[in-house]
Parts: C-alpha cells; structure tokens; sequence
C-alpha cells in the first residue's frame, strides 16, 4: 500500500444519508481542527454536476481542502478500485502535510470496500447479462428481486428492487459462479492500511429526514438544476444508462427532458429516489460495526468526535 504509512495517525470518517449534515459537520469540524475532505460520494466526482449532487461550494472549498471532487467527465466511469487506491494515497499525503484526513459522504460501497476491502469478484459475463435483462422485460425487476431474496436473502435486503444495475450485477455473480454476492464479499482481501474512527449522521426521526430531503430537492429547483441537466443532455453523447445520469435527481430530470415525465412527476419522483437511497444508506450503516451514531441536530456533535480521535 506503499511507504511511510503510520496506522496509527489519525482518520475520521463522516458517513450518513443523504441530506443528513455529513458536509456541515464536516466544515464544522475543519474549523476546530487542522484537516482535508475526501469526498466518499460517487457522484460529486463529476464535472459539471454541482446543483444536483449537492457539490460543497467555491467559497467551502477554498476554506477547507476538497478531494476527489471534480476528477472526471460525467462519461467516463469511476470504479470502486480506483477510489479505495486515491484514497489510500490521499490519506497518506494528507498526514505528510501533519494535517487529519476527514472521509465524508454517502456512497457506502466506497466505505465498505475502502474498511473491509474489496472481494475478488467474477468478471462480467455479457450472456448472462443480456438473459438477466431480457427477463426482467418480460417478468419485471420485482421477480428478479424475489429470486435474489431466495438466493442469496443478505444481497436481498441490501439491494433495492428498484436498482437494477445492483441486482443484475449480484444475479450474474451467482448464475456465473454457483456463490452468491455475499459469499464473494466475505472472502479476505486488501483493506485500508489505516485505522479509521467513524461516525454517522442522521436525524433521530425518518419524517425529518423525509422533510430535509424534500426541501433540498425544491432548493435544488430553484436554483438552476434543470438548467444543469439540460446542458448534459444536450451534450449529445451521454445517456440514461450512464452512471453518472443514473444519480438521484439527475436520472429524473433527464427523463422529463427526455419527455418520459412531466415536470410534477419529476418532481415527486426524484424526491421518491432520494428517499429510497436514505433508506439504503440506512440499512447499510445500521448493520455497520464500531460506528458512533450522531444526531444531525446534537449540539456536541463536535465534542463526541474530538473525544474519540486522538488529534
């Protein structure tokens, strides 16, 4: 994992739903404390994608130091193994500068693969793929969903019906393989070098979140995010199936650009996803070890962190 690494420096990782207050407490701690944000979000590494994804602001960025934000075109792919190998180094660097890297966002794959490390997985298989697909046109996503309960019941719970580039991905590695997702993932493999102190954030009630998550996504409208969208889609060489399109929100917009939705329920299904995502994100993080949970209006959120980590 290269040299000079010192597991015993400190990292702190700030983890949560969407709309939760990862950023705000993540800017908050930067005041306190001497540190550097590792963004840990699939989506804010993308160009051009900044009302949607909720991107930290110039004048945030300028006062703390982002990372791995803004690192590729919306058409490319960033996958699972490059974020663990720059966030491996950026912790490393980071501790160079004597400085304490801070990992905040909501992509849980990232999290779990950078702390448990990443499974040794079967390659792609297009053939089974395309019959994966195939049936999913003819019996419904629902079906598959119900036989991946049967198969491999912990991948079940874990991926949502309505996430189908998931479901085919852990179908095709059992049809491929004869082992479901969850035996793969349990086998060893490279984790982060680092001791890593987390934390999670989220309100202590589900409506509030509900309400933080309908309230950013109108804030969201008004300040341009069709407008964002519109560009992307008139670039003329990305698509839906992308998975920089397929963010939350952006899938929705893209399809109201596209004429597939009307403007309400773009609307009303953008804020849907966005809720299903919280409650993905939810479900990962309560079956997650050596986690202190925060409340998103604590008023010692703070103190709890800087009594934890040795600064």
């Amino acid at each position: 994992m290269g040299s000079g690494i010192n597991p015993a420096k400190p990292v702190v990782a700030i983890m949560g739903p969407t709309a939760s207050g990862k950023t705000g407490l993540a800017l908050e701690l930067a005041k306190e404390v001497d540190c550097e944000i590792i963004s840990v979000d699939s989506a804010l590494v993308y160009t051009d994608m900044d009302i949607g994804t909720a991107k930290p602001t110039a004048g945030e960025r300028q006062s703390v130091p982002h990372h791995l934000i803004d690192i590729i075109d919306p058409v490319q792919s960033y996958s699972v193994a490059q974020f663990c190998q720059d966030t491996v180094r950026l912790i490393g660097d980071i501790h160079s500068r004597n400085k304490v890297p801070v990992l905040a966002g909501g992509t849980m794959m990232y999290f779990n693969a950078l702390i448990n490390g990443i499974s040794p997985l079967p390659k792609s298989d297009e053939n089974i793929r395309s019959e994966i697909n195939a049936q999913a046109k003819s019996k419904g996503w629902q079906a598959l969903h119900q036989e991946l309960c049967r198969v491999d019941p912990v991948s079940g719970e874990r991926i949502h019906p309505n996430d189908p580039q998931r479901l085919t991905r852990a179908l095709e590695v059992f049809r491929s393989s004869g082992r479901t997702l969850t035996q793969w993932q349990q086998e060893e493999s490279d984790t982060c070098p680092y001791e890593i102190t987390q934390f999670a954030i989220a309100p202590t009630e589900r409506r509030v979140l509900h309400e933080r998550i309908a309230t950013r996504f109108d804030i969201m409208l008004e300040s341009g995010f069709e407008e964002e969208v519109k560009k992307l889609y008139e670039r003329g060489d990305l698509n839906e199936d992308l998975p920089s399109i397929r963010s939350v929100g952006y899938r929705q917009m893209w399809q109201y650009l596209d004429g597939q939705l009307s403007y309400h329920d773009m609307r009303e299904r953008g804020i849907i996803a966005t809720r299903q995502l919280a409650k993905r994100q939810l479900t990962w993080l309560r079956g997650w070890e050596k986690v202190t949970w925060l409340d998103t209006f604590g008023k010692d959120n703070l103190t709890k962190i800087t009594a934890k980590v040795t600064l």
